[in-house]
């Protein structure tokens, strides 16, 4: 298989790591209920929901391990309350080793909880480089065969034939553009891979609608580093150069 194919139908993917096959899920999101009550909108927990289609992706997908590629949990701090007791009820859950790449809602998690966990400019492991993208990511991950990165929620808003319009969450990969990261870390780099950016596993997250004009992404190094990046839908349907649709 390639070393990081999307599961069809799913905001996951499953990684070849060299030796550990791993499910990929970013922006969990645990615990984002009460943000958003607290914003006014009724919502109920979707916390049991969530745990269960993840336990249920690592028994479908044979995983040795489950990476959280950024944003396991919601608040910025040390979760707390509810969040936390969903993220202990899903680690109890789990009977894979996790690794969390940290993200910028990830503060205090991993201590937390004693989670193997990466520095915020990501890891490699074999062939593939992880970071969350909410900043720049490492030598070592750039210069992956591939890239994984999350925070971005990548989104696109589909019209019709009649004019509606519906939004669906979307991946977009294409090849790196080394050149936004060299005048980064100032430095030559072997970047010759593809980059994956995954959509958001909690679907009340929102998102960056990618092929809306006036939408910026979220990302430091995007769109430079990877400005052909198609998109795909959840269901595999490829959609073309973000910027066409």
């Amino acid at each position: 298989m390639a070393l990081v194919e999307p599961v069809l139908d799913e905001p996951a993917a499953v990684a070849d790591l060299g030796g550990e096959r791993a499910l990929v899920v970013a922006d969990y999101h645990a615990g984002i209920e009460v943000s958003l009550r607290r914003e006014g909108l009724e919502v109920q927990s979707r916390a049991d929901a969530r745990r269960e289609r993840l336990l249920d992706l690592v028994a479908e997908t044979r995983a040795d391990r489950v990476v959280f590629l950024g944003d396991l949990g919601h608040a910025i701090g040390t979760p707390e309350g509810v969040e936390r007791e969903e993220l202990a009820a899903l680690f109890d859950a789990l009977d894979v080793p996790v690794t969390l790449v940290v993200g910028n809602h990830d503060g205090g998690l991993a201590d937390e909880f004693d989670l193997d966990a990466t520095p915020p400019e990501g890891a490699r492991f074999g062939d593939v480089g992880f970071a969350h993208g909410h900043t720049w990511p490492s030598r070592e991950v750039l210069e992956a065969e591939t890239v994984c990165v999350g925070h971005e929620h990548p989104t696109v808003r589909l019209e019709d034939e009649v004019g509606g319009t519906r939004v669906e969450r979307a991946w977009l990969r294409g090849a790196l553009d080394p050149a936004p990261f060299e005048d980064h870390h100032r430095e030559e780099l072997d970047v010759q891979g593809d980059l994956a950016v995954f959509p958001a596993f909690n679907d009340l997250s929102g998102g960056t609608w990618v092929n809306v004009e006036g939408q910026g992404f979220l990302a430091p190094f995007l769109p430079e580093a990877c400005p052909d990046a198609e998109a795909y839908l959840l269901d595999g349907t490829r959609l073309g150069r973000y910027g066409d649709i």
